[in-house]
């Protein structure tokens, strides 16, 4: 499979649909195929084909995420599905498994999260789009373990997908660059932990960091998102 695999974005929320369209795009074999923020929407790109992969936000402003694999399975598209959402109801997630959803990732989540997802959905089609037929049942619950299993979020121990989304959340959104005692008082934690957070941002390429120069004395440092 050289081609690389091409994935619609479907995130009604603006910051969310920026973050995960560059998630995806940062990821070695997948390119973005679109971003789009409504189901109406993902239908459309859909239809025109060439997409191998949902990433999709389970609640839209016009309909569920359910609702619309539904819909997809109804007209025939066979493009694969990771479901995104921040609910923790596991009825929704016995209805996405049994919809033939292939991962499921919990908001907020950090790139690591996805990148792993991708990368076991990538390893998956390259053994199933390689092989026409399968030697052995050892064959295919290899393909479908990878396939399932959760990877880990490689973020430092002691630190937390929770925070790390908000403090990138906030972050990138805003204007100018933060200093990590504005980003502190922002979230609500001490000095200390958002240096730490920005610091892994810096270090992991998400953020810049530069000197702020105000007066005399010591420059603070203050971090601005990448990209």
């Amino acid at each position: 499979m050289s081609a690389p695999l091409r994935v619609l974005v479907v995130e009604d929320e603006p910051v969310a649909a920026a973050a995960h369209t560059a998630y995806v795009g940062r990821v070695e074999g997948f390119e973005v195929a679109g971003t789009v923020r409504t189901g109406q929407a993902a239908m459309q790109a859909l239809a025109e084909g060439g997409v191998d992969l949902v990433l999709l936000d389970m609640n839209l402003p016009d309909r569920h995420g359910l609702e619309i694999v539904r819909a997809m399975r109804a007209a025939g598209h066979t493009a694969d599905v990771i479901a995104v959402t921040s609910a923790r109801d596991l009825q929704v997630v016995r209805t996405a498994v049994s919809l033939g959803i292939v991962q499921y990732l919990l908001k907020p989540f950090v790139f690591a999260s996805l990148r792993d997802r991708l990368e076991r959905y990538r390893d998956y089609r390259l053994q199933v789009d390689s092989e026409a037929a399968v030697a052995s049942q050892q064959d295919i619950d290899a393909a479908l373990s990878g396939l399932r299993a959760a990877g880990a979020t490689h973020l430092p121990k002691g630190m937390s997908e929770e925070l790390f989304a908000e403090v990138s959340r906030l972050l990138s959104t805003a204007r100018e660059g933060r200093s990590a005692s504005e980003v502190a008082a922002s979230v609500g934690v001490s000095r200390v932990t958002a240096r730490r957070y920005l610091e892994h941002l810096a270090e992991t390429g998400l953020a810049l960091r530069r000197s702020r120069y105000a007066g005399q004395g010591r420059p603070e440092v203050e971090y601005r998102w990448s990209s």
